[in-house]
């Protein structure tokens, strides 16, 4: 098992023939992913990388069998292609775009809300690495390579920190069940307490990974969650400890805009709701080893 992705999920490209599309696509087919093909207005009835290019996305639905799809779309226009996807039946799409205006993402997450919640499409990112089911499927733009398939899930904002996790878990013996990156916007298809949620109900996941940073609410928002909701362990580590007040940190969505937003403040509201907290990024992979040891 797995969430969101495995070996079966039939992907599009979106911005497919461009030169970052180009590049992610070959490097997810390398992988195994089945990419079934991919989105470029203008050059349908092409071939490239050997896939079959369409205009719209609902042909590739028709035409394909696609369900997933993988946003490489400059920032002008990314989110009129999210909600292409949306509209042809697309059941989970990765933005890896960066840089798409707060506006256009509210204009996404209210386009969203019109279709009833079982026939809503999943959206994570913007601005994220994306999605991979080590040993099945990946959806992004990670070193597939530092992902070794087992038990444990990883949530996180920001990209660089997963592959971190990932590869301490990796030299430990300990693989992952899927990694999701939900981005680092202010504004995002999905909060870490939805992903939660999918983990909740894997019977493969043990052990939940959730990597946050200052700035949102987000992360006090999973620790009632999981408080709540869950019965497997989640562990948080939060970057931004150092960080002085109102000092951006390389997302657009860490700054911290009120009191309860800096790390201190989510580490201890974490720490009451049960949640492990891993105390740097370095000692991921042992915390993580730790609570394993425990089960």
């Amino acid at each position: 098992m797995a969430i969101l992705i495995d070996e079966t999920t039939r992907i599009i490209v979106q911005g497919f023939t461009g030169k970052i599309g180009t590049f992610h696509a070959q490097d997810m087919i390398n992988y195994g992913s089945n990419v079934v093909g991919g989105i470029t207005p203008g050059k349908g009835g092409q071939k490239h990388l050997g896939l079959p290019v369409f205009n719209m996305v609902k042909e590739a639905v028709q035409q394909v069998g696609a369900e997933a799809s993988i946003i490489f779309v400059p920032p002008a226009f990314a989110a009129d292609s999210i909600m292409e996807a949306a509209e042809a039946g697309i059941k989970y799409c990765v933005a890896i775009t960066d840089g798409i205006p707060t506006q256009d993402m509210m204009r996404v997450k209210s386009f969203l809300r019109r279709f009833p919640e079982d026939k809503r499409m999943i959206l994570t990112g913007p601005n994220c690495a994306g999605t991979i089911s080590p040993g099945r499927s990946m959806l992004g733009i990670m070193p597939g390579h530092i992902y070794m398939p087992g038990n444990v899930g990883i949530v996180g904002r920001s990209g660089t920190l997963g592959y971190e996790a990932a590869a301490q878990m990796k030299a430990l013996g300990i693989g992952v069940s899927t990694s999701v990156g939900i981005g680092g916007d202010p504004i995002n298809g999905s909060a870490h307490w939805v992903i939660l949620e999918k983990f909740e109900r894997d019977p493969e996941t043990k052990v939940v990974v959730m990597i946050g940073e200052i700035g949102g609410p987000q992360e006090v928002d999973a620790g009632l969650f999981a408080k709540e909701n869950m019965t497997k362990p989640v562990i948080a580590y939060i970057a931004g400890l150092t960080a002085p007040e109102g000092r951006r940190m390389g997302h657009a969505g860490a700054i911290i805009s009120s009191a309860s937003e800096g790390a201190a403040e989510k580490v201890a509201r974490l720490k009451d709701l049960g949640v492990t907290i891993c105390p740097t990024p370095a000692a991921m992979g042992a915390t993580v080893a730790e609570v394993l040891a425990k089960l």
